[in-house]
Parts: C-alpha cells; structure tokens; sequence
C-alpha cells in the first residue's frame, strides 16, 4: 500500500492526495490518507471485515477533485481468502473535465496499471469502459480475464504471442506484459477497435493465456 500511494502521483498529479469515505464530502476532506506505514497499518486493520475474518480488509480512498465527473476513487479488497470474494485493486476514473482528458490517454493509463502490478502484482488487470466490458461480458467465461484498452498479465500466465498492429506490449519488470491496443482513445462504439480487441483475444485465448484461473 505505501509503494502503491508513493508511486501514483507519478502517475498523474490528481493522484497526489487521498481522502477516506465520508458521509459528505466536507467530513471525507477532513480525513486524509496518510501514507506513513503506521497509519497505513490501522486504515488497512480498520478495513478488516468484523464478521467472515477470510474476507480480508477493505481500503477505499478518493481524490478530493470537488466535481464528481472529474473526480477519481480506489477501492481495494485484500486479503481474502475466499472464492466468495476476489482481491481486487479497482479504480473509478473520471468521465469528463480537466483531469479526464489527461488521464483518460494511453500513456497515463499503462502508467496507472503498471504501477499497480508492480505494487499488488495482480493475476490479471485491464483498463476498459463500462460500454466495452458490457459489449463483450456475455462472451466472457466467469472469472477470466477482461481484453480491454490496456491490458495486464502476470508471466504466470506465460508469453503473450505476437498480436496485429498498431498493438503494443511492454514489459512491466519481471513481473507480466502490459497490452496496449491503440495509441489513441479506444470506444467501444468504433468497431475497427472493437474487432482489434476480439482479435487479440482470441491470438492470447489460443496462446492459453485467458484461463480463468492462473497456475500460481
């Protein structure tokens, strides 16, 4: 968690400060996410679930950007150990404004999933938009990996196989493969994009690379 918030503002400047949930925004702006290891330790133990100890703990932080449309939140489920519940680092980015027009880029967005591989070392992660995710969620089998704008695998998984241009795969350490499908903003509504990614699924679902689970 502190290599993770160390490195965001890294990633994009809006990324500098995080606040905890409130029941309003006036009381979420008074409760600063401090990034020291032993606040760290009592917001993750303070996110423990008190009744099924195997779910893990839950961490939530937001931006404090005023406009909700421009505004960016995480949520972190950890520790579970459970199939109930997955570990999941997810981020809510904002859908117009100012900060959405620099973060919603390829380069901020491999910049984004490649710091949170290197921190959380996920299995798997994607930055897609609800319109695509529901375009090809009932084609998806139950826990495999989303193709999206900008893709991660961990190596677990194995090579990712040479795919059509203009797509671009970049090492993240030794850790997995980011995928990159298009050097400019991917919509869901533009089937030559849609149809880059249904192509670079099916090269990476042949390669054995989707399967729902990794072997770990």
């Amino acid at each position: 968690m502190a290599s993770f918030l160390a490195a965001l503002p890294g990633v994009d400047p809006s990324f500098a400060c995080w606040f905890r949930p409130g029941r309003s925004r006036k009381e979420a702006l008074k409760r600063p996410i401090e990034p020291s290891l032993t606040e760290l330790e009592k917001l993750v133990v303070r996110g423990k679930d008190r009744v099924f100890e195997d779910l893990g703990f839950r961490v939530s932080g937001w931006n404090g950007v005023a406009d909700d449309h421009d505004a960016t939140g995480f949520d972190i489920q950890c520790g579970s150990h459970t199939d109930v519940v997955s570990n999941t680092c997810v981020f809510t980015l904002p859908g117009r404004g100012p900060n959405a027009e620099r973060i919603l880029s390829a380069s901020v967005l491999a910049r984004l999933m490649r710091e949170t591989a290197i921190a959380w070392e996920p299995d798997w992660g994607v930055a897609m938009s609800h319109a695509h995710r529901d375009l090809v969620e009932p084609h998806r089998v139950q826990r495999a990996p989303y193709i999206g704008w900008v893709t991660y695998l961990s190596r677990h998984r194995g090579a990712v196989p040479p795919l059509p241009a203009p797509i671009r795969i970049e090492p993240v350490q030794d850790k997995g493969s980011l995928i990159i499908l298009t050097p400019e903003p991917f919509t869901a509504n533009n089937p030559d994009h849609v149809a880059l990614a249904e192509r670079a699924r099916e090269r990476m679902q042949q390669a054995g690379l989707l399967n729902p689970k990794s072997p770990l």
